[in-house]
């Protein structure tokens, strides 16, 4: 170190960063070592030596760090000298902490006798070193105390001769000092905190509002303890300080904070990570409730800004807003609370917004504090609202930096993602419980009515089945909910409107619903028939199905039927299920057959195109429902009746192969449905859902009934086949082939040409698909209608040609020229078959 500060008057002097480093490594080595004591008992001979020697070490690291700040006599250069010394003031070895006060006091010392600049900007991190100057004048040793306080006096001489300006020289350093020391002083060790008090009040006039921050989180510091924990009688000390410190500068001083509160904000959530004793961790709390009682809305706004998902300090913080005697005013914390709840999560530039997030976690933490619970009730039919148009908003939704907290997790596993939408839930699902909703959420958790509420196409769902529950059981705060919607069912966007119209719709079901005006309850559904989103019109939908329930307006909703009937035309399966199934309730209603069957014709139109929806079981619903409404029709049967249900023959009979029991049983009864109301009389094995593999004499007597009886309908038949050859189910392109096959031969002239053309690019198309079964089937499709060609006097002139040479085409092997014809191989499936195989391998 001696060397060190002898180099220091050489050029070219060392750079900022050089310079930290070197300072952080010489404190590291000199304030590291035992204490003299402790060194001279482990060699008592040389205790002399080691006394000298310490000091000596002690006195060269100080001029060092004197010679290091004339390199650059600087306020910067003064605060990279200053700042190492920090943490070691805060050690739990009192050894430890006098060498890092002396070593301060000294570069003190030695900057109020050289005072080579002019701070026109204030001194240099003075609210941090102020700080940690004023928790050790609280320390349990006397020594430390007292050095602590001659450092601030000289620290308040620095600062009142750079009021004074650069050219008043005449002022005597020493005379001030004395003065000064007369002002903050004496130390009193009986009584230290009030040589703090009296440092915190005298210091006033060189506070800005960063000298504040760092005075305040300076005073956090002391509450972490050291590398190694510190007495009984030390940490008492420290923690007294530091309650003293905060209080005096908030009472005083809380005005110049207003600005800095995110800053202490964040602070303080830094600084609990380090905290673990409870009395200090109270200490460490208190600016959190001082300064909302005069800056609410400031210091809620900061504490959005905590990282989600919240962890226990983040918590801890919102709690003390409350807790803590007196607390805020919880009116305005849960209306600033609300406000941030009807904020949506995504800014008009796009970027995604951690406020609502955060809010309904602070709020999430507010409802276990009871206490505030009366004020949650006054404004709770808005929250509950907010939170479940929050969790619409949070579907699918990513934001920056949330991923859930570390401590659950094993070693070297990645943190579980955090999902926006689930905590969301939670929330609601507390708010409920805190209400005392305890059966309502029991029934969604059976229903899993949370879990709908996750999802995009099913969160109308969770929210109708939590409002249906709530009437359910007549939770006594429904009417509030009711009366504050009719206003918000035409406000927000797509999703607000959804989820507000979804639980509205479900208390339609309360005997106070007949006070509303019907425009309010009638009158909306009917405009929410033709809203240009589905889930509106189903909503919609369901909310007529309820109003018929009244017996004064049944008849104005039947009329309504064919309107809600023509609104479910070109909508997703799903959707398209859970309206026919309310709209089924006003058919049954009716207690007789249907007469109206235009209105039945629409129904079945809506029903048929998702028989073989994707969704097993909207495929099966569809086609159940199909045949309720067929059950309910009545004769005489009308054209338009007739020609949907002969329509209806393809797809039942297709979608029937899958191998799906489910599904096979809906569309037999289906099936059997349309032939009793038809009176037809289809082949017995029509009904079975046994496959058509090997079975062609089976489908073919199938077809010949169809061409035969429905034979106008015979064109409709083929083109309803050959989009099944387009499905995206390999099942279904299959059956439909073999469908095909033997639906051309019957139909004899009755396929034109521009159709057999059609068949034929099907089936060439279909021998390279990916599905092996389906090769095979499109060949012995193609082969059976080849071998029809000779006999049947319809098949097209000489100029249109199907290849029918397999000898040339297929290039068969002489070897199998003279085996009889039930043992030859049959070329189409051959080439079939590797067709599919070089498709697989491209």
């Amino acid at each position: 170190m001696e060397t060190l500060t002898q180099l220091s008057h050489t050029q070219p002097t060392l750079g900022v960063q050089e310079r930290s480093e070197l300072v952080i490594t010489c404190v590291q080595s000199v304030f590291s070592l035992p204490s003299v004591q402790a060194m001279q008992e482990k060699d008592q001979a040389k205790a002399e030596a080691i006394r000298i020697l310490y000091h000596q070490t002690l006195d060269a690291l100080q001029t060092l760090l004197k010679a290091l700040f004339l390199e650059d006599p600087t306020p910067d250069g003064l605060k990279s000298i200053l700042e190492p010394l920090g943490p070691w003031m805060n050690s739990g070895k009192a050894h430890e902490r006098a060498r890092a006060v002396n070593s301060n006091v000294s570069v003190l010392s030695h900057t109020l006798l050289t005072l080579p600049f002019f701070m026109p900007l204030g001194f240099p991190a003075l609210g941090l070193l102020l700080g940690r100057l004023v928790l050790r004048i609280g320390d349990p040793d006397e020594e430390i105390g007292r050095e602590a306080l001659d450092g601030i006096i000289i620290l308040y001489t620095i600062l009142e001769l750079q009021t004074g300006g650069r050219g008043e020289k005449e002022i005597n350093k020493k005379e001030l000092f004395e003065s000064n020391k007369r002002v903050l002083g004496p130390y009193n060790p009986a009584s230290p905190c009030q040589n703090i008090l009296r440092v915190i009040a005298e210091f006033g006039n060189f506070l800005g509002p960063q000298q504040v921050k760092d005075l305040l989180l300076a005073a956090l510091e002391g509450l972490q303890g050291g590398s190694e924990a510190p007495g009984k009688d030390t940490r008492e000390m420290t923690q007294l300080a530091s309650e003293v410190t905060l209080s005096s500068v908030l009472e005083w001083y809380h005005q110049r904070a207003l600005e800095v509160i995110p800053e202490i904000m964040q602070g303080i959530y830094r600084q609990l990570s380090h905290i673990q004793e409870p009395r200090a961790r109270q200490v460490a709390l208190l600016p959190i409730s001082h300064l909302a009682r005069s800056f609410m809305t400031k210091v809620v706004v900061a504490l959005l800004m905590c990282p989600l998902p919240l962890d226990s300090n983040g918590a801890e913080m919102w709690r003390q807003l409350i807790l803590c005697k007196p607390s805020c005013d919880v009116r305005d914390l849960l209306d600033l609370l609300l406000n941030s709840l009807k904020k949506k999560p995504v800014t008009n530039k796009g970027t995604a917004s951690t406020v609502p997030l955060a809010a309904a976690s602070g709020l999430c933490e507010l409802l276990s504090v009871n206490s505030c619970m009366g004020r949650v009730k006054r404004i709770y039919p808005q929250l509950l609202l907010a939170l479940l148009t929050q969790v619409h908003y949070h579907i699918g939704l990513i934001l920056p930096g949330c991923t859930a907290p570390h401590k659950d997790t094993q070693k070297d596993a990645q943190p579980p993602v955090f999902i926006p939408v689930r905590w969301m839930v939670r929330v609601v699902k507390t708010l409920l419980l805190k209400m005392g909703c305890f059966y309502e959420v029991t029934f969604l958790d059976e229903q899993g009515g949370w879990e709908l509420m996750e999802q995009a196409e099913n969160h109308h769902r969770g929210v109708a089945l939590l409002a249906r529950a709530m009437v359910l059981y007549s939770c006594h705060e429904l009417c509030r909910v009711l009366y504050l919607l009719i206003p918000l069912l035409e406000r927000g966007d797509k999703k607000h409107k959804i989820t507000a119209t979804a639980f509205f719709v479900e208390l339609l079901q309360m005997e106070q619903v007949r006070r509303i005006p019907e425009e309010y309850s009638l009158g909306r559904m009917v405009e929410g028939l033709s809203h240009h989103d589905p889930v509106m019109k189903v909503i919609s939908i369901r909310g007529l199905v309820i109003l018929a329930r009244r017996t004064e307006k049944a008849a104005k909703v039947r009329a309504l039927l064919p309107s809600m009937v023509k609104s479910l035309k070109d909508m997703d399966g799903m959707l398209v299920v859970e309206a026919v199934h309310n709209l089924k309730t006003i058919f049954e209603g009716q207690g007789r057959k249907l007469t109206d069957s235009s209105v039945c014709v629409e129904m079945l139109e809506v029903l048929q195109p998702h028989f073989s929806d994707s969704q097993e079981d909207v495929c099966a619903s569809c086609i159940h429902l199909y045949g309720k409404m067929v059950k309910k029709l009545r004769p005489p049967r009308t054209p338009a009746v007739e020609e949907q249900l002969i329509r209806t023959l393809v797809p039942l009979l297709l979608v029937m192969q899958e191998g799906n029991a489910n599904v096979g049983q809906k569309c037999v009864k289906t099936l059997f449905r349309c032939s009793c109301f038809m009176a037809w009389e289809l082949p017995r094995k029509a009904y079975s859902q046994k496959p058509w593999d090997n079975r062609q004499k089976r489908v073919a007597k199938i077809c010949k009934f169809l061409v035969n009886t429905h034979r106008d309908s015979a064109l409709t038949f083929l083109s309803q086949s050959l989009e099944y050859t387009k499905h995206t189910r390999a099942s279904l392109r299959k059956s439909s082939v073999m469908f095909i096959g033997s639906l051309v031969p019957c139909m004899g002239r009755l396929v034109t040409e521009d159709r057999l053309k059609e068949v034929k690019a099907a089936l060439e198309n279909l021998r390279h698909d990916p599905e092996a079964s389906v090769c095979i089937c499109a060949a012995e499709a193609q082969d059976h209608i080849l071998a029809s060609c000779g006999r049947n006097y319809w098949w097209p002139p000489p100029e249109y040609t199907w290849v029918c040479d397999p000898a040339t085409t297929h290039r068969w092997s002489p070897s199998c020229e003279d085996l009889p014809t039930s043992h030859k191989r049959r070329p189409w499936i051959m080439q079939a078959l590797g067709s599919w195989r070089m498709s697989l391998k491209l």
